[in-house]
């Protein structure tokens, strides 16, 4: 029986992602045992998955210091990981790999950087273009496991598990239908849209149909959420009281939601795992490529910056936009509601009858 170690410390979206790594590698290797190595808040979307045996849930800010770096590694060699997947491939992780003693150490190798310690038994190189409606982040993880153990069919698709308990939710059942999630804010401020922006695609939903509102954003964006209500003319629409502030709850929310739109983040990959309809306002500043999964159809669709102003992003010499980057409201106020609007306007039509 094989043990094998999946290290994925990073956001919701990169961890739920990274699960496509397990339902893979139950394929390939039936009688494994499989540990995901995550952060505790992102931890929920692994749950209930029957290709995961164990999640270690080890805190960012703790890992952070040397000495508890240093017991995390001596867990990992003390339980002889037969092969460990890296998609993280930093600092922390590289060192855990280098000295868990698993025979099989994969993980990314970083452009620009040559690789002085044997972190990896098989350093794996980042795709240069995707090739796959999947989107080149989860392509990317499915490289790692196709460039060592490579399998003539991989399933391309995160899921979410739910229980009975999950799926019989009804705290929504008497709100009207449809009902629409809204990410109104991202989980950092480069994935945030300007507020009276986003105000204003919930005035136009609420306007033009005939549908409930819910907000979903981190419990600590509390406030800012309430700032972007009280920019809204539609309240009535909008129920603010209807709010889940767990990963596991949000899960149960969205699945008995209609659709979701929202800032790129983890609450896209969610809904997309839950095969939920998606419309997604990606951040200026990333790379669509990487996280557009499965928008080749009707069911998600999305908008960037760069399809509709691609000068915008000539202009700049690598260390401005590093800058503009810190500031993240020149690009965003580029990217109008009546831009967005052009998009979203027929996505509602053909969602909504």
């Amino acid at each position: 029986m094989k043990q094998i170690l999946v290290i994925q410390n990073k956001r919701i979206g990169d961890v739920l992602i990274s699960s496509v790594l397990a339902n893979n590698l139950k394929k390939r290797f039936p009688e494994s045992t499989i540990t995901y190595l995550v952060y505790p808040f992102t931890a929920g979307v692994l749950e209930n998955n029957p290709n995961i045996d164990h999640i270690w849930r080890v805190d960012e800010k703790w890992l952070k210091k040397l000495p508890n770096l240093l017991k995390i590694i001596n867990r990992v060699r003390k339980q002889k990981f037969d092969i460990i997947f890296d998609p993280y491939a930093k600092l922390q992780s590289r060192l855990i790999c280098l000295f868990s003693g698993a025979d099989y150490r994969i993980g990314f190798k970083r452009p620009g950087k040559k690789l002085k310690l044997p972190f990896y038994s098989h350093p794996v190189h980042f795709l240069q273009n995707k090739t796959k409606n999947c989107g080149k982040a989860i392509e990317n993880r499915l490289n790692l496991l196709d460039a060592v153990f490579p399998m003539e069919a991989m399933d391309d698709t995160p899921k979410i598990f739910l229980t009975k308990e999950e799926e019989n939710y009804t705290k929504i059942s008497h709100l009207k239908k449809p009902v629409i999630m809204l990410g109104v804010l991202g989980s950092t401020p480069q994935k945030s849209m300007p507020y009276k922006y986003i105000a204003t695609l919930i005035d136009y939903i609420a306007k033009n149909y005939n549908a409930s509102l819910l907000f979903n954003y981190a419990p600590y964006q509390k406030s800012e959420a309430e700032a972007i209500y009280n920019l809204c003319e539609h309240k009535e629409h909008i129920h603010l009281d209807i709010y889940e502030d767990s990963i596991r709850g949000f899960i149960t929310l969205m699945n008995k939601c209609d659709m979701l739109i929202s800032n790129e983040g983890g609450s896209v990959h969610i809904a997309k795992a839950l095969n939920k309809p998606t419309f997604t306002v990606y951040s200026p500043y990333i790379n669509k490529d990487d996280w557009n999964s499965f928008e080749e159809g009707t069911k998600h669709q999305s908008i960037h910056l760069r399809d509709y102003k691609p000068g915008l992003y000539k202009s700049y010499t690598r260390e401005e936009r590093k800058a503009i980057e810190a500031n993240p409201l020149k690009l965003y106020q580029e990217l109008t509601p009546e831009m967005i609007l052009t998009v979203l306007k027929p996505y509602l039509q053909h969602h909504i009858p």
